[in-house]
């Protein structure tokens, strides 16, 4: 048996110490040994309810790069870092090479898997790669709670024995983009929630025919400068519901914290802005109006993204057509036009490459950085593929004003664009790119735009031209799933956007490089290999020929993993 085939089995005796890249606390400094290497920690010793992993190779996120900066301060930090390091890492593969004695029998030394690292325990995150010691080592314990979390889940994916180790660990990144584009949203009231009627100057009687019946309805109703009508509607429909009604004098008297749903009847700038603050997660908020916005709305995008807020809005009377009709879409529209704003990086490849081999894509892809080296790397890596589908593959760099501008007015000279994605969490370049809408264009905020984080937008295109502005953060179990699925079945190519891969020794460079966006693509840690540096997928021409000479068009694949740990593999 050759140690490659002796290394996936699983099998065999286990170090008394292994490796780990601990970070101690904000900086790149306080990652790793005095010169930033790893140190040794004595092999885990687990419990009868406990699986010892070996974990295989590890994606670096960005994610990552947010605790690098933040340290102690990180929202999902719990412990003193620098007395109980952080080992990071959340996008990986593992195997298993030990089981406690009340799991024998149902897990196997030898099985992969990758791991959905959100686990929750009584609504609280407990996430691989935080607060349990994560990829960026080269052993691991899964805990029960792990095993089943919240709603008896458990947080272990299984890999077929023909996926890649770096296809695994690429799971996650691709299952957060893969989930941008199948967000789900209220399309009525909350059921059992709450419900604030703001009144804003608009005196047209409103309908409300579902949402607000015998057979769903919010518990309590907040009314704020309704007139007589609209007053007499809403507190019939209260009292034949048996919801409560509330009183409110202005909106800064709303006597509680926040809101499931508010309803605005009428345009008024100040009211919009005051109010959306008072939005729970998911909260919708509707705006029914024909009047002109003079001026443009300041918006917390960043609860956009992270609270999974939605404005909704109709220059019509029915309140409940409009809930119904909400989103129309959820994912870009088949031969419209897509824009991608910051789309050099390895997230946003992802995206555009899912586009191009999306069933049904857009016709026009525009793709912006401000790279030059990233653009060309995309042209190089996808513009072949474009053209075989029919799509017109734009790269431009907004720094080059001219053409930029050229290639912008083009397709607003058409209509503007059926959906803009945005990647890079700058608030002006935001303000910018939602201009660029075309009617009924979808905005995703996929970039992680801080909380609070406040973009003017001419908000009155919600309601007359049925734009909508969406945005999500992470992925769940169900996503991680259907993902795995795609790429198992070859649908997916995952491996397509590794740029470079490296040792455990050295991950700190890759972390440095993921930080200074030195390369295009992810950056792939092997954790059981020999001092390797981090090295780019080109330079494996020289370094190691027979590692590329089974690339596919210069790409990793698992052919080429297979070859790189029989070189490479600790013996």
């Amino acid at each position: 048996m050759d140690k490659v085939q002796q290394y996936i089995n699983g099998k065999g005796t286990l170090p008394e110490k292994y490796q780990i890249l601990p970070v101690y606390g904000a900086g790149l400094d306080n990652v790793g040994d005095s010169e930033g290497g790893t140190i040794e920690k004595l092999m885990d010793q687990i419990n009868d309810d406990e699986i010892l992993v070996r974990h295989d190779a590890d994606s670096i996120c960005f994610s990552d790069i947010k605790v690098i900066k933040q340290g102690q301060d990180h929202a999902r930090i719990y412990q003193n870092m620098s007395e109980d390091p952080v080992v990071l890492g959340h996008e990986l593969t593992m195997t298993i090479v030990k089981v406690g004695e009340k799991l024998q029998g149902k897990y196997q030394i030898g099985q992969r898997f990758t791991i959905q690292a959100d686990i929750y325990e009584k609504g609280v995150s407990y996430a691989y790669g935080y607060y349990f010691q994560g990829g960026m080592s080269q052993y691991g314990v899964i805990k029960p709670i792990v095993l089943c979390s919240d709603g008896g889940n458990n947080n272990l994916l299984p890999l077929k024995d023909s996926t890649g180790y770096a296809e695994g660990a690429l799971a996650e990144p691709w299952a957060c983009v893969v989930a941008a584009y199948s967000l789900q949203y209220r399309t009525s009231l909350k059921a059992g929630g709450k419900t604030w009627f703001i009144g804003a100057g608009d005196e047209r009687t409103f309908e409300l025919t579902t949402g607000f019946d015998v057979d769903s309805h919010p518990a309590t109703v907040y009314v704020t400068g309704l007139n007589e009508s609209m007053t007499a509607i809403i507190t019939r429909k209260a009292k034949e519901c048996g919801t409560e009604i509330v009183s409110v004098d202005t909106i800064d008297d709303l006597p509680v914290e926040f809101v499931d749903d508010i309803i605005m009847l009428g345009a008024d700038l100040e009211k919009v802005e005051r109010a959306s603050t008072k939005l729970e997660k998911f909260g919708i908020f509707c705006i029914m109006a024909d009047e002109k916005l003079e001026q443009k709305v300041s918006l917390d995008l960043g609860r956009v993204h992270y609270h999974r807020w939605l404005y909704i809005g109709s220059t019509g009377t029915d309140i409940s057509a409009t809930y119904h009709s909400s989103l129309p879409r959820n994912t870009l529209m088949g031969g419209g036009t897509a824009l991608y704003a910051g789309a050099g990086g390895p997230i946003g490849r992802m995206h555009v490459q899912r586009a191009i081999e999306f069933q049904n894509p857009p016709k026009k892809i525009v793709c912006t950085d401000v790279s030059e080296m990233r653009l060309q790397d995309m042209r190089d890596t996808y513009a072949a593929q474009a053209a075989e589908r029919g799509i017109e593959l734009v790269l431009v760099n907004p720094m080059e004003k001219e053409s930029y501008a050229a290639e912008i007015q083009d397709v607003m000279d058409k209509g503007g664009f059926s959906d803009v994605i945005v990647l890079a969490p700058i608030a002006p370049l935001i303000a910018e790119i939602a201009g660029y809408l075309a009617e009924d264009g979808l905005m995703n905020i996929f970039a992680g735009i801080a909380r609070g984080t406040t973009v003017n937008l001419d908000f009155e295109q919600v309601y007359r031209k049925n734009i909508r502005y969406i945005g999500h953060s992470g992925s769940g179990l169900d996503d991680m799933q259907l993902t795995l699925q795609k790429i198992e079945s070859g649908e997916l190519n995952a491996t397509r956007t590794v740029a470079a891969v490296g040792s455990l020794h050295y991950g700190r460079d890759g972390l440095k490089a993921v930080n200074d966006a030195k390369y295009p693509g992810k950056v792939i840690i092997y954790n059981h290999i020999k001092k390797f540096p981090v090295t780019p997928l080109p330079d494996f021409e020289e370094k190691l020929p027979t590692v590329y000479g089974l690339f596919e068009h210069g790409e990793w694949t698992n052919e080429a993993e297979k070859e790189f740990l029989r070189l490479m593999l600790i013996d």
